[in-house]
């Protein structure tokens, strides 16, 4: 594996965890809102990541084996949390039913922080190996001199 093939594998991983972080955001962000455009609260979004091969053409199955085993990681699709949503008493409330009870998004907190803080981690794993493969390349770069 070369230089730039560790840096496309890790921006990959880098932008991926934004997406990811971007999605618990915005699921925060709603997690009160009870009527969205398709009707009725707002659904829990989760990314869904997904192996990519990192060299596809002609090109890339002349690598050796272990090139070839290189994949960079992709969210090809968004899904909405199906579970069930909150149902909470609240007969002030505007969406309120006949009988006071307003059906609240299926977003929890603590879920959405152990999220954001599985993403900000990983987020920092990949920081890391792209500064350990600048750093690699820079030692390469002094021996040569």
């Amino acid at each position: 594996m070369n230089f730039m093939n560790a840096l496309d594998i890790s921006s990959a991983g880098l932008s991926a965890q934004r997406s990811r972080m971007n999605l618990v955001a915005m699921n925060l962000s709603h997690m009160h809102t009870t009527q969205t455009p398709d009707g009725g609260p707002y659904r829990r979004k989760q990314p869904v990541f997904e192996a990519d091969p990192l060299f596809r053409n002609f090109r890339g199955r002349l690598r050796d084996a272990l090139d070839r085993e290189l994949t960079d990681v992709q969210i090809p699709r968004i899904v909405e949390d199906q579970r069930d949503f909150q149902m909470i008493f609240d007969p002030a409330h505007p969406d309120a039913d006949e009988f006071g009870y307003v059906l609240m998004p299926n977003v929890n907190v603590a879920e959405e922080m152990v999220e954001m803080i599985s993403a900000k981690r990983s987020y920092e794993a990949n920081v890391s190996a792209v500064t350990a493969s600048h750093n690699m390349a820079l030692k390469a770069l002094e021996i040569l001199r």
